[in-house]
């Protein structure tokens, strides 16, 4: 048990065991001859306590969750020639996970960049009929609308190398999707696809699920105090009892109360560089919540209790 008396000097709190021994008043007529006990004095041990310094912990209990997970869809449509990761593994961003068959897109991407070449090499010529065409006006050899045609050839065929080097991008941008990697790092799931599948792009149902741990705690409102930083160093009981080896942080607390549990959320992002946490696992944290630098600590044997359950303990005043 653990009393707040800041301000007390160091006092005695004892500890009465007692032992009754009731004589045995025999029955008989004449009781007058019997002898009467002595009273006993009961034994009594104390122990001195002293002010000192108690780290304040709260251990709260739930589950981890994801904390940032990433659904994998395809960005165009194909044919899923390689799963490139194994199911169930920790991947890396930027990491290939699917191979969509890219001979459409590359072909796609051959026919814009001919077609570009085809429309840049059209230019000179129409650039040197204008010039021509824009002298023999001056000296009214042509007309005019014979040179505006000629303008307006010029206009077109620079408009057409421009539309053509937009769709070398776009076809090139879609060859790359042919490549789909992993927006974020962490644990990759189960693949609702094989080698030799259908995709559609930006389809519903997704390829995998990539997640990344946290833990999420639910606690009733007023029952932690949060420092000033909004950060906690926070330890972690696995469901065994054993206790997880790296600390983690408190990072965020909901401003809002559930009103079906009474309850708020606190994000405790814990590391898990070999993957030991799950998702779903039932685990239990203990949190700091201060140091009490004036506590009396009073031994558990000299704690007793009232018929309503309240703590008494007794203590030795200066008479003895």
């Amino acid at each position: 048990m653990r009393l707040n008396r800041a301000g007390y000097k160091p006092l005695k709190w004892s500890v009465v065991s007692v032992a009754l021994i009731g004589g045995l008043l025999l029955a008989g007529c004449d009781s007058s001859k019997q002898s009467q006990p002595h009273p006993t004095v009961p034994e009594v041990a104390t122990v001195t306590v002293q002010l000192q310094e108690v780290v304040l912990t709260t251990e709260l209990p739930g589950r981890t969750s994801a904390f940032r997970v990433a659904e994998i869809r395809p960005q165009v449509s194909g044919l899923i020639l390689k799963r490139l990761f194994t199911e169930g593994s920790d991947v890396k961003a930027g990491q290939v996970l699917y191979r969509i068959d890219p001979a459409e897109f590359q072909a796609a991407l051959d026919n814009a960049k001919a077609s570009l070449v085809k429309a840049e090499a059209n230019l000179p010529a129409i650039q040197l009929r204008t010039e021509r065409y824009r002298e023999l006006l001056a000296d009214k050899a042509v007309s005019r609308q014979d040179y505006d045609d000629a303008d307006a050839a010029l206009k077109q065929a620079g408009a057409e190398i421009e539309y053509w080097k937009v769709q070398v991008k776009m076809v090139r941008i879609n060859l790359e999707y042919t490549k789909i990697t992993a927006p974020i790092s962490g644990r990759i799931g189960r693949s609702s696809v094989t080698e030799g599948a259908i995709v559609t792009a930006y389809q519903p149902v997704a390829l995998a699920t990539i997640q990344r741990l946290r833990l999420r705690r639910r606690l009733e409102e007023g029952q932690l105090k949060q420092n000033k930083k909004n950060q906690s160093k926070v330890k972690l009981l696995m469901e065994d009892g054993m206790l997880y080896t790296l600390e983690g942080t408190l990072q965020f607390r909901d401003v809002s109360v559930d009103p079906t549990t009474g309850s708020v959320i606190l994000r405790i992002v814990f590391p898990n560089p070999e993957g030991v946490l799950l998702p779903g696992m039932f685990v239990r944290a203990v949190m700091t919540e201060g140091v009490n630098k004036q506590a009396i600590l009073v031994p558990q044997q000299a704690v007793s209790r009232n018929p309503k359950g309240e703590p008494l303990a007794l203590i030795v005043d200066d008479e003895g």
